[in-house]
């Protein structure tokens, strides 16, 4: 029997046995379910995500909980460029010329109305305000503001919607970015990843649906971590956990097979392995066991797909150009955006890239500029080259941090120098591609502190993100512990207005 074959044999397996075999309703619930429609489906079984595989011709592909969408899609993928630490929307795309003409006064208490601040400022007797040390300009047809630390950004204004108007109940840093990734600030919930993973499955059977990549800023290199849970699975199967891909010789650790090690010798084992947790889910019934052994299939195929898709060398000279020179440097973020254009065209789901270093609570100024140009270029470029490839029109791009900063100097303000705190009441983000209409969206006060027209939460923006890929957040969700989990926890809003 050939290696497809076993493999295609071994995921009907994995499917009939699971859904149809283990299933509390048996063949009677699929009937059920098809009268019903996916959104009475119950979601609590795990094994029940590969159903929708049952009985196709293509059984490798693994298939998502839904068996259908809620309604027509306008993305398929996302590409999520995470910049974790905070960026200050004052210095990026927030334009506010009256914190200049007010410089060293104190920011009112009107204006702050006794919100909560952390404990890096709360005990200063003073908050000076401070604006930007930057330009700002429009560009194109779009009416949002632009900091001359982003020029690529602006080049690309007339594809992107900036949301001014972005807030959270979060206020340090491992809370607000869990809030983010998993729509809740404590740890345990499955990331937007795994959601998707699940619920929609993976349209390349070589490569995982979720990935992952990280990279290191130069603003303020050694600031907050990133904990693997970010890209957890949580309580939903742990097929559906991110796979971290790696600037090293293994981007994915524990993929390569030993020395003298052939490809039969290595099937043969898999099928040995096989036997026996097929023997093993038999007497205790732990879905667990189907789930490595359809992690084992997957890391076999990856041998061959993961060092095809992170060899760039076959990259004509004018795709480094557009990225920058970083981009031939591994593990740089232009290094990480090239990457994901590249998993986009293999159809991978969800492709999450982190940059840190962007927690500038002193020398922000400088900090802040040197952070800026690491990923300006590179984000603008993954937008053209998506664009130009006619990938844009069906990807989500997202580019945005964990909350914002204050208005404030944090500690002395000096005549070049000054730094600012967490601020979670308002911050920006951006977005491009399918189904978004370019743009600006919200408005903070004159201040730069509150927000006073189309506030947009955490949970809104969730929310917006499954609308676009056909998930209604409201009926996606997951029964575990006598609860209905879903990632928009129990809010959120998709924001219409920025829809096309």
């Amino acid at each position: 029997m050939s290696e497809k074959k076993i493999i295609d044999e071994r995921a009907l397996l994995l499917n009939r046995r699971s859904f149809l075999g283990k299933s509390a309703m048996g063949i009677g619930g699929v009937g059920l379910a098809s009268l019903l429609g996916s959104s009475f489906i119950d979601f609590s079984n795990p094994l029940a995500s590969a159903k929708a595989s049952v009985g196709s011709s293509s059984s490798a592909t693994v298939k998502g909980i839904l068996d259908g969408l809620h309604h027509p899609a306008k993305v398929k993928r996302v590409i999520y460029l995470f910049q974790s630490g905070g960026p200050s929307q004052l210095e990026l795309f927030d334009y506010k010329p009256l914190l200049n003409q007010r410089r060293g006064e104190d920011l009112p208490e009107s204006i702050r109305k006794g919100q909560r601040l952390t404990g890096m400022t709360s005990g200063q007797d003073a908050f000076p305000l401070v604006g930007s040390q930057f330009g700002f300009k429009q560009y194109g047809n779009n009416p949002a503001w632009i900091s001359d630390i982003l020029p690529y950004t602006a080049k690309v204004a007339d594809d992107i919607c900036v949301i001014n108007s972005m807030h959270t109940e979060a206020i340090n840093h491992d809370p607000a970015v869990t809030f983010f990734q998993t729509g809740s600030q404590q740890p345990g919930r499955p990331s937007i990843g795994s959601w998707l993973s699940y619920g929609l499955g993976s349209e390349n059977e070589n490569l995982p649906a979720f990935t992952v990549m990280l990279s290191r800023g130069t603003g303020r290199p050694l600031s907050q971590p990133l904990y693997t849970r970010l890209w957890g699975n949580g309580f939903l199967h742990s097929l559906h956990q991110g796979v971290q891909f790696r600037a090293a010789k293994d981007p994915v650790l524990y993929l390569n097979d030993p020395e003298g090690m052939t490809k039969s010798v290595k099937r043969n084992m898999l099928d040995h392995i096989a036997a026996l947790n097929e023997s093993a889910y038999n007497d205790f019934g732990d879905p667990e066991i189907q789930s490595r052994i359809a992690q084992y299939e997957m890391a076999y195929k990856m041998q061959t797909s993961v060092p095809e898709v992170m060899d760039t060398s076959n990259e004509p000279d004018y795709i480094y150009k557009m990225y920058g020179a970083d981009a031939k440097i591994p593990g740089t973020f232009a290094a990480n955006c090239l990457l994901a254009r590249r998993l986009a065209e293999k159809d991978v789901r969800f492709i999450q890239l982190y940059h840190m270093g962007w927690d500038q609570h002193d020398s922000l100024p400088s900090a802040i500029a040197r952070q800026a140009k690491d990923v300006d270029q590179a984000s603008a470029a993954l937008i053209m080259d998506l664009k130009q490839r006619g990938l844009l029109e069906d990807t989500l791009v997202v580019w945005g941090g964990e909350f914002g900063r204050t208005n404030y100097s944090q500690g002395t303000l000096t005549a070049d120098n000054y730094g600012r705190d967490h601020h979670p009441r308002c911050f920006s983000i951006y977005l491009a591609g399918g189904g978004i209409k370019p743009g600006l969206y919200g408005k903070t006060d004159d201040f730069g502190y509150n927000i006073v027209e189309n506030p947009v939460h955490v949970h809104d923006f969730q929310a917006t993100m499954l609308h676009l890929l056909g998930i209604d957040h409201e009926k996606f969700t997951y029964k575990y512990q006598g609860r209905r989990f879903r990632l928009t926890d129990v809010e959120g809003h998709v924001v219409h207005d920025i829809l096309s």
